[in-house]
């Protein structure tokens, strides 16, 4: 049984606390400087929804340029568009322990994660992309997908995940994964724009799980 959520919204539409991060979104989707965050209990959450946004969106982010860290409520790269989903993965060797989530950019906050299973880094990538495209399709999302890895990104354009990790009785679930992400590709059309994340400019994709 899935375990229940709840979300805390400050800024957005009718700020308050929501059970279903689809009306969560509903309070903030095109909300400029929208901020809310998801809590395991409800009694986090009205400590949250009383106390200020700052005290819970502290999450770290590298400044590329300086190498130095800034919060993740700093404003924005004005190139990037804020009401848009960021994907990364992250892998304990290569091939490893991986995993990958998606975070919404504006407010740094994890729409999904994954694993860890065993897998490698690029193939995490890709996953990531899929999992977010058929995400956003689902909800019905009119949002920009951003990346930082070309090689994921052209391989969902290809759909066709290339990786050349050996199919054996290790790897055989996350295979299983590839070849469902394979055919949701081949068998869905989507309007959700890719777009790549300029890491030299901008710092570490905000889907990041700070690590390097």
């Amino acid at each position: 049984m899935k375990k229940e959520k709840f979300y805390v919204v400050w800024a957005g539409v009718n700020p308050g606390i929501y059970t279903s991060w689809t009306d969560c979104q509903l309070q903030v989707k095109g909300y400029e400087g929208a901020k809310f965050k998801s809590f395991e209990t409800r009694d986090e959450a009205e400590r949250a929804l009383a106390s200020s946004p700052d005290a819970y969106l502290k999450a770290r982010q590298v400044d590329a340029s300086s190498g130095r860290q800034r919060s993740a409520d700093a404003p924005l790269p004005a190139e990037v568009i804020a009401n848009s989903l960021a994907v990364d993965a992250a892998c304990s060797g290569n091939p490893g322990q991986m995993e990958y989530r998606g975070v919404h950019v504006g407010s740094r906050q994890q729409v999904f994660h994954f694993g860890p299973m065993y897998g490698t880094n690029n193939i995490g990538e890709f996953l990531a992309l899929v999992h977010g495209l058929a995400l956003l399709k689902q909800k019905g999302f009119d949002m920009p997908l951003y990346s930082d890895s070309r090689n994921a990104i052209s391989w969902v354009k290809q759909k066709k995940c290339k990786t050349k990790l050996p199919r054996d009785a290790r790897s055989e679930p996350l295979f299983q994964l590839i070849e469902r992400a394979e055919r949701w590709l081949q068998s869905n059309r989507y309007t959700t724009p890719i777009l790549k994340w300029e890491t030299e400019r901008w710092g570490e994709i905000p889907a990041d799980f700070g690590r390097k």
